[in-house]
């Protein structure tokens, strides 16, 4: 295990507790080593690897795109197991460089370690719940390390479904489920036979597996009116939507059960599903031009307090402050650099939540040593002990006070946003058309269930 690898494989957790505070694995594999190709969907570009590195057990080496390997990175992405892949338009010797790391896939495979390849190949600019059709080269690769192992060792292709509330919610949730593994020496006689259609096959039973893994709806143009739906019934994945008693598992079985259903019907034949289609989305955009959340109309509708929220916001102001002094400057530096450095929203959590790690542990050695020298020395000076270790677990709280801050800047938001929402002239509208489209949903569900009984 690289030294880079090593460093983010301990330190990672860490941070992606604070990020996705709400986490589960489904058949968590158990072995370091493996001698397996994982191929998972690429949901959120940079914030995926992270995941299946954090919080899977096997040790693994990434495949990565060509153009991030530049000279001052080549060195430190080599250190977190990172090996490059070309496409096309990266040059005319895509062929023969893509043939020199498919040959360190082999040597990483024959030392019994493991490979992890995005099989979509891309990852959109909007979050949506489905799978784009899985690339062939997880196959080729396998294939091609078993040949050159002369069929002497046993090579797996497993899939890993990465499943995220939403990866750019910050308080969000993530869960990562697991196929069983199939081993390519079962193939050995259909690839010694016919290569092109060994490889067609295990490829479609790989992303049969990952679809089972994650949300997945077939027809693209469908996939807000599952999202539209699964908001109304509070019972999916979107992070706005807490219901506690509900768990994540729960909440990810529903939203699977939803698209399985929608998946099962003719969508676009269907004129009641088409009507309702067009009148979510019209909802959802309306509501999203005047900056009103679909939780501000649910919380009014449900009569919520707001007591709660407010005892909050007093009880957490101190250690507000403290976020705000320690972590604020370092945010906002690393927010404007990541998204006028990278076009693409899909980009931004990742990095922010890497670089506003470093940036904010360098910003706070000064802070804290100042800190231990005026306030914690003379505090605790009797305790010598203890004033050793007041600094460090201090320093390592810090960003967990940058997290209450964001979420008290947050909780502030809401309330006065809900305040003025409460004395809007169109709120009785939105809250009857909102319970219309609701009734619609479930009425609707519920006859074209009892149709195919």
């Amino acid at each position: 295990m690289r030294f880079l690898y090593l460093l983010l494989y301990f330190t990672l957790p860490y941070s992606l507790r604070l990020y996705y505070p709400k986490q589960r694995v489904v058949n968590k594999p158990r072995k370091y080593f493996g001698r397996t190709i994982y191929v998972s969907n690429h949901a959120a570009s940079f914030m995926d690897p992270l995941v299946v590195g954090s919080l899977q057990r096997p040790i693994v080496f990434f495949m990565t795109r060509s153009d991030v390997f530049t000279k001052a990175l080549k060195p430190i992405l080599w250190m977190a197991h990172m090996l490059p892949i070309y496409r096309q338009h990266d040059g005319e010797d895509t062929k023969a460089k893509n043939d020199e790391t498919f040959k360190k896939c082999t040597q990483i495979l024959k030392g019994k370690r493991n490979l992890l390849i995005f099989g979509e190949g891309f990852t959109d600019d909007v979050f949506i719940r489905r799978l784009k059709p899985v690339k062939k080269g997880a196959a080729r690769i396998g294939f091609g390390s078993l040949e050159a192992m002369n069929w002497e060792k046993e090579v797996f292709i497993a899939a890993i479904g990465i499943n995220y509330s939403d990866p750019n919610y910050l308080g969000g949730s993530v869960l990562v489920s697991n196929g069983e593994p199939i081993c390519l020496n079962d193939y050995k006689a259909e690839y010694l036979e016919n290569p092109s259609k060994a490889v067609n096959e295990v490829t479609k039973r790989i992303e049969l597996d990952l679809q089972a893994q994650i949300t997945h709806v077939e027809d693209a143009d469908w996939v807000f009116f599952h999202e539209h739906v699964s908001r109304l019934q509070r019972n999916g994945m979107h992070p706005e939507d807490p219901i506690r008693n509900i768990s994540l598992l729960q909440k990810w079985k529903n939203s699977k059960a939803l698209a399985a259903w929608m998946n099962a019907q003719n969508l676009n034949e269907n004129q009641e599903l088409v009507t309702l289609k067009s009148e979510l989305d019209a909802f959802f955009k309306k509501t999203k031009k005047q900056k009103i959340k679909d939780s501000y109309l649910r919380k009014i509708e449900e009569k919520e307090s707001n007591l709660l929220p407010w005892i909050s916001l007093i009880l957490l102001f101190p250690l507000m402050l403290l976020g705000a002094i320690h972590c604020y400057l370092p945010y906002k530096l690393i927010k404007n650099f990541t998204e006028k450095s990278f076009k693409r929203a899909v980009f931004w959590s990742s990095v922010k939540m890497m670089l506003g790690a470093v940036a904010i542990g360098l910003f706070n050695i000064p802070l804290v040593l100042l800190l231990n020298h005026f306030v914690f020395i003379p505090l605790f000076y009797d305790l010598k002990t203890i004033n050793l270790f007041i600094p460090w677990i201090y320093y390592f709280t810090i960003p967990i006070f940058g997290v209450i801050a964001y979420r008290w800047f947050k909780t502030a938001q809401d309330l006065s946003a809900m305040a003025k929402l409460r004395k809007s002239s169109n709120l009785a509208s939105l809250l009857e058309e909102r319970r219309a489209l609701i009734e619609k949903t479930l009425d609707l569900r519920q006859k074209t269930e009892d149709q195919r009984r």
